[in-house]
């Protein structure tokens, strides 16, 4: 029997040289170039004409194109990741149609993600040395931690972020990634400002607020940024500096959660939490800064690819669901209760502390939903009568 592993994405910081570093921008370019005018013939010919343009008809557009005086440089790059924008147009495409993503948007010269993608036919990987495609000596990468034994890497994306820094991620099959042992545990998981994370056996995890702490500091760079003229190289500098700063915000944010993620996935069967619709919520001017910095929305999807690897489960309760108004020791559902609000006393006696009550609801929220089959998002109501979670509420009413 062929055990297959789950793939996963190692990722390195490199460092080029000025020829490699000249060869992979000229990469980036032609790779946002082919998108654009993929992308393009596609809209014009769906407009105009009512037809669909597969990757295949896009690719003999690609053959054609460097054909041609005005795009003869698409010829000076390797040709593999010219046709893997094409493979992930199509894709945005299959997604569009699928109701599953908004209409593909071309790619901006300043403010789109500088990538190239590789397959096997694009790179050579021997000793531990990676040489790209056009290239004749190998990329200088710190191998911050080893590679899976015997691993061969699959595809290999090499990108440059805002502050000038240099990536490359491997995909390859990860041995070590496979499904813990079950556990009988399963915690309730409340998100929030105050504190960031606040679960139902009581435990909160505090907020680092990494935005706040470096917010002097880049509100100077960014002042600095305004004063510089545009287009001038004081200002290129410039604009690195505050890039730099918001670098080592999201880094700091997102091996916060990273840890996090891994230890409840770890030491819990089942996480259930809160199904929050953060796209609305930080139309809110007065949260829009803590509850961005705070990234709920990573923090769930680290949660469930995380689950997903161990063998674990995420259930998703619905956003609609009273957590924190409901009494969880007899079931009550209490009146309005703002957010300044942060302990109640029910009328069976009963003292809550608003986040430690609101996470144990919706363990027990979630366990019903698990136990009814209702699938990790329950409608508010369902054609046969009420959700799971309202069947919970009704049966634990006095």
């Amino acid at each position: 029997m062929t055990t297959t592993h789950a793939k996963r994405a190692f990722k390195y910081r490199f460092y080029p040289t000025d020829a490699q570093a000249a060869e992979l921008s000229r990469t980036f370019g032609c790779v946002r170039k082919v998108y654009n005018l993929a992308l393009q013939a596609r809209t014009e010919a769906w407009v105009l004409r009512s037809e669909r343009i597969n990757y295949n008809a896009t690719s003999a557009m690609l053959t054609a194109w460097k054909k041609t005086e005005e795009l003869a440089f698409l010829n000076d790059v390797s040709s593999v990741p010219l046709q893997q924008c094409l493979r992930h147009l199509q894709s945005a495409f299959t997604n569009f149609f699928g109701k599953r993503a908004k209409y593909p948007r071309f790619k901006s010269r300043k403010k789109s993600r500088k990538s190239a993608e590789y397959t096997t036919s694009g790179f050579r990987f021997r000793d531990g040395k990676l040489t790209l495609a056009k290239m004749t000596e190998p990329l200088d990468i710190v191998w911050s931690r080893p590679l899976p034994e015997g691993a061969a890497p699959s595809t290999v994306t090499v990108s440059q972020d805002a502050a000038g820094r240099w990536f490359v991620s491997l995909l390859v099959e990860d041995p070590m990634v496979k499904p813990l042992p079950a556990t009988g545990t399963a915690v309730g998981v409340d998100v929030g400002l105050e504190h960031l994370l606040t679960l139902s056996t009581g435990e909160k995890v505090a907020n680092p607020r990494h935005e706040r702490k470096d917010r002097a500091r880049l509100a100077l760079a960014q002042r600095r940024l305004a004063k510089k003229r545009k287009g001038s190289a004081n200002r290129a500098k410039a604009r690195r500096r505050v890039a730099r700063i918001h670098a080592r915000i999201a880094d700091r944010r997102r091996d916060h959660l990273h840890k996090l993620t891994t230890r409840l996935v770890r030491e819990n069967q089942t996480v259930v939490i809160e199904d929050l619709s953060v796209r609305n919520m930080v139309r809110n001017r007065n949260l829009a800064r803590a509850i961005s910095d705070a990234a709920w929305s990573d923090f769930r999807g680290m949660l469930e690819y995380k689950a997903q690897w161990y063998g674990r489960e995420v259930i998703a309760v619905d956003r609609w669901f009273p957590s924190s108004k409901l009494c969880s020791n007899c079931g009550a559902l209490q009146g309005k209760m703002p957010l300044n609000v942060r302990t109640w006393t029910c009328d069976c006696g009963a003292t809550h502390d608003r986040d430690v009550n609101a996470a144990k609801n919706l363990l027990a929220a979630g366990l019903a939903v698990s136990a009814c089959g209702a699938g990790v998002r329950p409608q508010r109501s369902t054609p046969g009568g009420q959700s799971a979670m309202k069947q919970e509420t009704l049966q634990r009413e006095p």
